[in-house]
Order: structure tokens, then C-alpha cells, then sequence
């Protein structure tokens, strides 16, 4: 027979109604309780699936019957949640980044790895359709060499977006800015397809919100190790908010996806599909939150905790362990580490 696994979401906030939502919508898997230190919040999220509402992590793990969580945190209060579900032996699915260091990120792999359970993160854009078409057309060889690789999410936060939490735009609970919070989707789906990095160089600056500890505009150059060039544009700074795009080339073709379509594709080679994939509109499932974080979708996060669900019955899934999830951190803090010295900074992941 088949278990419905048991999910609990540790988190209040705008990210777990996302879970919450996605959730709703699978047959086989169930909402059974909310952790979170505003009772008032939790129990708005938990009404619907009729869930448990706790106010510690410690009380969750004693008390309540689950067998697994969701972490939707702020991003440096990820490890605090995760590290003690770990420990319990609940498998683990935990919203981006994994954690705002790669010394975090790194206990936390070495953890489940000792407690034999399932340590997993969300990057919903691998879902979309686009970004899954590049990847199977950069397995099959189709881009040749690759050239330049470049990521933009050149978005707009209103003012208000950093007074409603006092977490955004800190060190301590959001990791950094723009890059580490928004740009993180990006950097994942650049490194996903262009292969691992080699070194970058970076400039930042506070230039829309005054009073941030942290970037609201970022650019980067990297180094892949095949050789390939690349660019990161990340921003909370660009009016009205552009969508993300990513554009990959090589020496036999460039594909550009913008948010989950295929916005521009060709190839030396073409094959009898290409036509079909330059003129459909598959995609848009997975909304972006270019100027309204509001806007995000839950249709990534809903593929993604059904795959996680498979995994812990032991079914064949594609998650995003720990390992692969952290290597997006590990660019990331290459990145800050860079912009601080103003020299290209080899990278380290966990």
C-alpha cells in the first residue's frame, strides 16, 4: 500500500502558504502540522488541511506524527530548524538558499548523511519547461562548446518589501541581497547547465534602498572550468522588474529562456522539433515575482515536494540533495567574497 507521507511545514511566511498550497494540490501526501513562533499565522495556514499547529521545533519532533518537513525559515535561521529535524530522522525538503554559508550548508549534509535520512532543497525554476528542454539539448551535445553563459533577474522590490520583515536585507537572516535571495534562482540554473565554476569577480552596491546592510544591484563574471565565459545580473533595484532570463551559447547554438519559455532557440544542427519548440507556448506555469514576490507560483514547489514524496517512499525521484542544492551557496559566497576584496575569488562548495 501506499503512504501518504506526513509533511510539517516550519514557517509562517509568504514561502510556506507557497508550500501549503502546493501541497493542497497533491492526492497523496498530507498537511499535518505548521511550526511557527507566530501562533496566529500558523494557524491561518494549518485551517484548511486541518494540520497540528506548534510554536518550537523541539515541541514539533516530540509531538507531532510526521514524517518529514519543510523548512520556509528565513534563510540564515534554516540550519536551526533543519539540523534538529535531521537529528529526529525526519527527512528534510528546505526552501533556497539551503543556508547563507557553505560551512552551514556543509553540517547539514554531514548530518543526514549520518542520520541515513533524505536532506533536499527547493529550486522550483528546474521545473519549468524551458529550462528542462535546455538541459536535455546540452546533454545531447546540441550547443557544442560552450561560449557564454549569462543570468539576469534584474527585479523591483518596493520600499515596503524590506520594512514588512526585519530579516530581509540583513546579513545575519537573509545572507545578502539581491543576488543571495533573488539572483540565487538563477545562479542554481546557470551552474546546473554550464557545469561547475572555476573563479569570479564581482561589483555591488546599495543604489535604490537606502538603509540596507546588503546589495540590491550586483554584477558578476565567472569562469567555467570547460572554459566558458559567464555574467550574473541580480537585482532588487531595476523599475518596474524585468523577468529572469538566461542565455546560453555555444559554438552550434543559443538557446534564451525567459522565466520558463524558450524565448529564443537555434542550432547549426537542426533537428525536425525545433520549429515546434521556437513557435509553442508551453510554459508560464511557473510564474516569476519580478515586481511582486506575491506573484510566485506554486506549480515548481508542487513538482518538487512530489518528487521529494516519492523519494522518502523509496520510489525513483529526482530530488536536489544537499550537495547539489549547496552549490549555489558555495557560488554565492564566492561572489560576496570577491566584491569585498575586489579580486577574482577561486570557489569552494560544500
Amino acid at each position: 500500500m501506499k503512504i501518504s507521507p506526513r509533511l510539517a511545514i516550519i514557517g509562517s511566511g509568504n514561502i510556506a502558504r507557497i508550500h501549503a498550497d502546493a501541497i493542497a494540490l497533491l492526492p497523496d501526501v498530507r498537511l499535518a502540522a505548521v511550526c511557527s513562533r507566530n501562533p496566529e499565522k500558523a494557524r491561518t495556514l494549518a485551517a484548511a488541511a486541518e494540520a497540528q499547529v506548534f510554536d518550537s521545533v523541539e515541541t514539533l519532533l516530540t509531538s507531532a506524527a510526521i514524517d518529514a518537513v519543510l523548512v520556509a525559515t528565513p534563510s540564515g535561521a534554516h540550519e536551526e530548524a533543519v539540523l534538529p529535524a535531521l537529528r529526529a530522522g525526519k527527512h528534510v525538503l528546505c526552501e533556497k538558499p539551503l543556508e547563507i554559508s557553505t560551512a552551514r550548508v556543509s553540517r547539514m549534509i554531514a548530518e543526514a548523511e549520518r542520520s541515513n535520512v533524505i536532506l533536499a532543497g527547493f529550486f522550483p525554476l528546474r521545473c519549468g519547461v524551458g529550462a528542462r528542454l535546455i538541459r536535455e539539448a546540452l546533454n545531447a551535445g546540441r550547443f557544442g562548446r560552450l561560449t557564454f553563459l549569462s543570468a539576469r533577474v534584474k527585479w523591483w522590490r518596493e520600499p515596503d518589501y524590506y520594512r514588512a520583515s526585519s530579516w530581509r536585507g540583513t546579513w545575519e537572516l537573509d545572507g545578502g541581497g539581491a543576488l543571495m535571495n533573488q539572483g540565487i534562482h538563477a545562479v542554481d540554473l546557470l551552474q546546473w547547465m554550464g557545469g561547475p565554476v572555476k573563479e569570479v569577480s564581482a561589483f555591488g552596491g546599495t543604489l535604490a534602498h537606502a538603509g540596507l546592510q546588503v546589495e540590491d544591484t550586483l554584477a558578476a563574471c565567472l569562469r567555467f572550468e570547460n572554459g566558458a565565459l559567464g555574467t550574473i545580473e541580480a537585482g532588487t533595484s531595476c523599475y518596474p522588474g524585468l523577468d529572469l532570463s538566461l542565455e546560453i551559447s555555444g559554438d552550434h547554438g543559443t538557446a534564451i529562456l525567459v522565466n520558463d519559455r524558450i524565448a529564443f532557440w537555434r542550432f547549426a544542427g537542426e533537428v525536425p522539433s525545433d520549429e515546434a519548440i521556437r513557435t509553442s507556448r508551453a510554459g508560464g506555469e511557473i510564474g516569476g515575482g519580478s515586481s511582486d514576490p506575491g506573484a510566485i507560483t506554486c506549480e515548481g514547489h508542487r513538482q518538487q515536494i512530489a518528487a521529494f514524496c516519492h523519494a522518502i517512499r523509496g520510489e525513483p525521484a529526482t530530488v536536489i540533495d544537499g550537495r547539489e542544492a549547496g552549490k549555489a551557496v558555495g557560488l554565492v559566497e564566492a561572489i560576496y567574497h570577491s566584491r569585498r576584496t575586489g579580486k577574482s575569488e577561486p570557489l569552494s562548495t560544500p
